[in-house]
């Protein structure tokens, strides 16, 4: 497994913020399904070497948006009525979604482990997003994921060499 180091990744990505942006771009010039496949073989070859539990920065940086299927499967678990849960945990964004009121994670343990793992929200479950289908319609968020996941940072530049 890779020893994280968030200082390490944080600089990396600064170094390479120009450089991404215009490999991001030039990645839409890519067959969908060629693309889609690319994204899904790095990302299984990247979490076989990362263990998401030594670093856990996007609980501690960012929030998801939670879903009103989420918000009534976590507040079933923690007993608490949906309006309960949005009131106690969300607040509503410049773009009208629900995400979380701060963070770290409410729900973000010491030992980086989710407390509410397996009803955790959609957009938790599928982040950094890098082994789903049509990555064309995702490419501008997961160049911004890479200031935020090291996984991401380790994906685009496996696709750097493959792509040259």
């Amino acid at each position: 497994m890779i020893k994280i180091d968030l200082e390490k990744y944080r600089e990396l990505s600064r170094l390479k913020k120009k450089e991404n942006k215009h490999f991001y771009h030039r990645l839409k010039s890519y067959k969908p399904k060629v693309l889609d496949q690319k994204f899904q073989d790095l990302h299984e070859k990247t979490f076989a070497k990362i263990d998401c539990l030594s670093c856990a920065n996007c609980c501690k940086t960012t929030g998801p948006l939670f879903t009103r299927s989420d918000i009534g499967r976590i507040s079933k678990y923690l007993g608490l009525k949906p309006q309960q849960f949005t009131d106690q945990y969300l607040r509503e964004d410049e773009d009208g979604d629900l995400v979380l009121q701060e963070t770290p994670c409410h729900f973000l343990d010491e030992d980086n482990s989710c407390s509410i793992y397996d009803f955790r929200p959609k957009a938790c479950r599928e982040f950094p997003h890098t082994d789903q289908f049509k990555m064309h319609s995702i490419l501008e968020l997961t160049r911004r994921n890479l200031d935020v996941c090291p996984a991401v940072y380790e994906i685009t530049e496996e696709l750097k060499k493959d792509l040259k």
